[in-house]
This record gives C-alpha cells, sequence and structure tokens, in this order.
C-alpha cells in the first residue's frame, strides 16, 4: 500500500513562519513506524501550501497514495479538511485518516461532519496506525472494533473504540532518525501538571513517561550525522527527571557533538546543575511559562509556580549563558490593567532577553473549553465556522476586543521598551571554564541587536550601541569570532570604517581561515580606497566563488580592467566545475 502523510496548511498567516512549518514529532514518528514494517511511506509539509492547490494535485497524482493520513493541531484543520475533499477527489477510493491532538478532542465532530474523513486516530498513533493500515491492507469489508484508538462510522453514526493504552516503553518504538531528518526531537510524553489552557492534561493523563538518554542521544547522534546540528527540544518539560537530563548532557559532551539546542522547562525545574550541564552540552534557550505576573490570573491558569521560582529560574538561567524567554499569555478572566501591572512588574525583575506574547485561545481539550461549553451550552459545532480558533475575550462581556489587545500593546511596548537595559544587566557566573560559552551567548544576543529582530523592531530602542556594548563584552571573554565579524559589520554599517578594519584585522589574527572575516575586512579596505590591501586580503582565497565576486568588484572600483577579467575567468572557471 501507499501511504501519504500529511501535515496541513493553516488558515491565518503568521508573523513568523516558524512558528507553524515544522512537520510534528508524531508524524515523523508514525511514520518510521510503518516504515520499519516495511511499508511505502511519503511525508508532505503542506503548511505553506494554502495558495497552492495545484501543487497538493500534483503530489496525489504523482504518489497515488492508497491511504492518507492527517496530523491535525487544530487550527490547520480545515487545512486537512480541503485536502482530504482533494484527495477524493483524484481517488474516491483512498482511505482518509485524521490524527493528532485536533482530531483526537474532536473526533465525533469530524465523523459528523465531514464524509470525506473515514478514520480518526485518536490519542498515540504509532500501534493504531500500523494496525488500521494493516487492517485495510486485507480489503475486509468489517468494521476495524478490535483496534483500540481508533474512531469511525458504525451504522451511519460516530463511533469509538477502546482507549488504547499509552505505549509503556517509548524506546520500543523505531527510530524516526533513521529514516526522516528533522530538528525537533523530545525526551517525554506528557506532562504532571493541570494548566487550564493546554489540552496536555486530557490528553496525556498527567502521566509522563520518558526515552532513556541512550535513545535521546542516539537520535540527535544520527542526526547530526546528517547535517543537522541545531535542535528543537520540543518536550512540554525537559528537564522534568533531574538525573536523566544531566546524563543526557554528559554524553553529549563526552561524544563532542557540537550541537546546539533550544529546550522548554518550568521555573520550579532548574538548579545550577543542571543548567551548567546544559550549557556545556550546547543549550543555548530555555523557554518558560510565565503567563502572568499576577498571581491571580496564575491561578486561574493553575499555574502552579511562585514568584520566588520565576525570579530565581530567570536569574540562574542567565548566569549560565542561556537565553531565558518567557511565555506570557493575557486575556484571561479577571485581566485588567492592574494585572498587565503586575506582568509589566514581574517583566522589570526577571528581565527575560526574549518574550512570546500570546492572547488566550479556547481549544478543544482544554479545561477553559470545556468551562465555556458549560456556561454558554455551545457544542463542538462553533468549529464548523471556517476559522482556526476561538479568542477567550469573545466568550466574556467583560472583555472588549479593544481592551485585550490594548493589553497586548502595553505588554510588547513596556517590554521592547526594556531590552537594552535588560542586556546591559546581564550578570554571568564567573567560572573560566565557561567563559568560551559567555562569549558565545553574548554575540548571539549582541547578533540579534544588530542584525536579526530587534534590530529591526521599532520599539527597540539603541539597539546598535547595545550590540556594540555585547559584542565587546564577548571579546572580553573569548576571541568569539562571531563576536569580531558582528562588531565589524556593526561599525561598517555606522561609517567607522577604520574602527571596523581593526577589530576584523584582530579577528583575523585569531581565526586566520575565516572566510567572512576577511570579506569584511576586505570591504571596509575598499570603503577607505585601500584597494591593493584589499585585494591582498582576498587573494589568499582563490577557490573560494564569493571571494572572487569580491575580487572582480575590487578590481572595477580600482579601475584595474586587466584584473577584473582575470578574476571573472577564474569564477567562470569555478561555476563550471
Amino acid at each position: 500500500m501507499r501511504i501519504l502523510l500529511v501535515y496541513p496548511y493553516f488558515l491565518d498567516k503568521r508573523i513568523n513562519e516558524e512558528d507553524v512549518s515544522a512537520i510534528p514529532m508524531g508524524l515523523y514518528s508514525v511514520g518510521a513506524m510503518l516504515r520499519a514494517n516495511g511499508y511505502a511511506v511519503d511525508i508532505l509539509n503542506g503548511h505553506n501550501l494554502g495558495k497552492a492547490p495545484h501543487r497538493i494535485y500534483q503530489v496525489l497524482g504523482d504518489k497515488q497514495p492508497d491511504v492518507v493520513g492527517f496530523s491535525i493541531l487544530h487550527a490547520n484543520r480545515w487545512g486537512g479538511i480541503d485536502i482530504a475533499r482533494m484527495v477524493k477527489k483524484v481517488n474516491p477510493d483512498a482511505t482518509v485518516v485524521f490524527g493528532g491532538v485536533g482530531a483526537t478532542f474532536l473526533w465525533e465532530h469530524f465523523l459528523t461532519h465531514f464524509p470525506e474523513i473515514d478514520y480518526v486516530v485518536r490519542g498515540e498513533g504509532e500501534h493504531s496506525f500500523l494496525e488500521l493500515i494493516r487492517f485495510l491492507e486485507k480489503g475486509k469489508t468489517a468494521i476495524p472494533t478490535h483496534i483500540d484508538g481508533l474512531a469511525f462510522r458504525k451504522k451511519g453514526k460516530p463511533f469509538k473504540t477502546r482507549d488504547r493504552e499509552p505505549l509503556a516503553d517509548l524506546d520500543s518504538l523505531p527510530m524516526p532518525a533513521d529514516h526522516f531528518t528533522f530538528q525537533h526531537i523530545s525526551l517525554t510524553r506528557g506532562c504532571p501538571e493541570e494548566c487550564t489552557f493546554c489540552g496536555s492534561p486530557a490528553l496525556w493523563k498527567r502521566r509522563v513517561r520518558f526515552h532513556s538518554a541512550d535513545y535521546f542521544v542516539s537520535q540527535m547522534v544520527r542526526l547530526r550525522g546528517k547535517g543537522v546540528d541545531f535542535f528543537f527540544v520540543s518536550d512540554d518539560t525537559f528537564t522534568l527527571k533531574r538525573s536523566l537530563v544531566i546524563d543526557i548532557c554528559r554524553r553529549i559532551v563526552e561524544r563532542r557533538l557540537s550541537v546546539v539546542w533550544a529546550a522548554i522547562s518550568r521555573v520550579d525545574c532548574v538548579d545550577e546543575e543542571i543548567l551548567g550541564w546544559m550549557r556545556r552540552a550546547g543549550c543555548i534557550q530555555i523557554s518558560y511559562g510565565v503567563e502572568s505576573g499576577s498571581r491571580e490570573i496564575r491561578d486561574r491558569y493553575r499555574k502552579r509556580i511562585s514568584e520566588a521560582a520565576i525570579c530565581r529560574a530567570f536569574d540562574l538561567t542567565v548566569r549560565y549563558g542561556i537565553m531565558a524567554r518567557a511565555y506570557f499569555i493575557y486575556g484571561a478572566p479577571g485581566e485588567s490593567d492592574r494585572t498587565i501591572d503586575e506582568s509589566l512588574a514581574l517583566l522589570r525583575r526577571i528581565r527575560p532577553l526574549s518574550a512570546i506574547f500570546y492572547i488566550l485561545d479556547l481549544f478543544p481539550g482544554t479545561a477553559f473549553y470545556e468551562d465555556y461549553k458549560q456556561r454558554t451550552g455551545a457544542s463542538d459545532d462553533i468549529w464548523l465556522d471556517r476559522v482556526e480558533d476561538m479568542l477567550y475575550f469573545e466568550t466574556d462581556e467583560t472583555l472588549s476586543q479593544a481592551t485585550v489587545l490594548d493589553f497586548g500593546r502595553r505588554l510588547r511596548q513596556g517590554y521592547h521598551a526594556l531590552l537594552p537595559e535588560f542586556a546591559e544587566k546581564i550578570d554571568l557566573v564567573d567560572d573560566p571554564d565557561l567563559y568560551p560559552l559567555h562569549a558565545d551567548f553574548l554575540s548571539r544576543l549582541a547578533l540579534t541587536f544588530s542584525h536579526g529582530d530587534y534590530a529591526v523592531n521599532p520599539l527597540v530602542e539603541n539597539s546598535l550601541e547595545t550590540a556594540i556594548m555585547l559584542f565587546e563584552r564577548s571579546l572580553g571573554y573569548h576571541p568569539d569570532h562571531r563576536a569580531f565579524w558582528g562588531l565589524g559589520l556593526v561599525y561598517q554599517h555606522l561609517r567607522r570604517f577604520d574602527e571596523s578594519v581593526a577589530v576584523l584585522q584582530r579577528g583575523i589574527d585569531h581565526h586566520k581561515t575565516s572566510v567572512d572575516l576577511h570579506m569584511a575586512l576586505a570591504n571596509s579596505l575598499m570603503r577607505l580606497n585601500r584597494y591593493p590591501e584589499a585585494r591582498e586580503c582576498l587573494e589568499a582565497f582563490p577557490e573560494h566563488p564569493r571571494i572572487v565576486e569580491q575580487l572582480i568588484r575590487c578590481c572595477r572600483s580600482s579601475g584595474d580592467r586587466e584584473g577584473e577579467q582575470t578574476w571573472t575567468r577564474r569564477l567562470n572557471s569555478l561555476q563550471q566545475r
């Protein structure tokens, strides 16, 4: 059987496409299970195909799948429905299967209203989907009531089989890295908390299962062998089992994997030792769910964390040279100017170097959603509207759209106005073994102010001055390549070419074979009309096309027609290899 697994598109355009571009890990795990059992499986990342149905039809025509499985989060459910209709149009006999957290909570809704959906896999999907494929392969006309974790129509009405017991041994699953290449990895499934805005408590029943350190690191090693050197560790709380995380970090360090990664944790699940090991193993960012500076609002979220724990975690994380990112959710029941002021006050205390502010959404499977249905008598039929989600304030007459949007504006403006101060107050632990990592941390952050998100954000003032301060602090710890390069580029931008030449030359003294440093230095020298020095700087790399292109520009600018022709021939030769 030919099987196609699809990650459907969303309706609304994101400011940051990265928020929705990554295929969910569960889809890779299902695909690995099928391939390990001999089935031909392809995966289509359709997150950006909402306005390109012809490309979807082309894939369906090329692959001619017998079964198409969809990963439904919730906000992409209409993309899934649209593509399912395309599947049936191309091949009415193809089987359409919905799975994922969104399908798990809305299985009855989907089977009631959308005839193009044949089956829904509820909960953990690897074994349920494999068993369904084997059933379909046999071509039986009966219905698969014996397969746990499914839903389908029985006598024309939605019917679900028994819930599937959670897999006891996660390491028994085939390793997705043996079959696919990706950046998102996880150590756990589940979360012990019961946040009212999150579907995890209902999906995983507040139970947590763990991969072993060997499985986790082995997967990272295999992906590193495929060229992946940056990872998103996507667990709800990566550091739940302290000894396990330290074991993982020791193995990464011992293997000298040369990877960087970002993780998610809770403020009450970190300490100095675990942060030290995480930094040494390549962790550059930890995201924490703070949600609100108001104790009252955090209680409504059932976010059982104290302000003291929040402050301690952010202070320690930054001290070990890890970017501490804060998640805040606004527009909750009881949100007011006072509670927003409390969030701004907490932001000033914890000084996060990155922060994400979300409006409270209502999603199926969450406690807030169940409360909404009880309050209003609404049913899941509200999702027949072609919308991605429902904002909480739309269900609360005490909150208006204008008020909630103003809350968000105040939070973002207040935070970004404080960012340069937060950067200036960074206090790093004085450990010489960590100095190179401190330099790396500071130069990464500096680049965000000079060339990244903060450089183009009008709410962040004095971004270049902040970048210069951070680059210089970085070089005070270690001759960091990125710091030399970034500082040289900032000086170029400010037309301080002599200073740019000086810092870039210092960088080359430490990093003699750096193409980027040589190109930047040559550019500054050319701005000073020092063309012979610029050429000398570049001619050490005659095999590098970008360098040769710059040599051509250098010769042209200095009026050296013969040199321009010589290097043009050289570039043509390189391009023909």
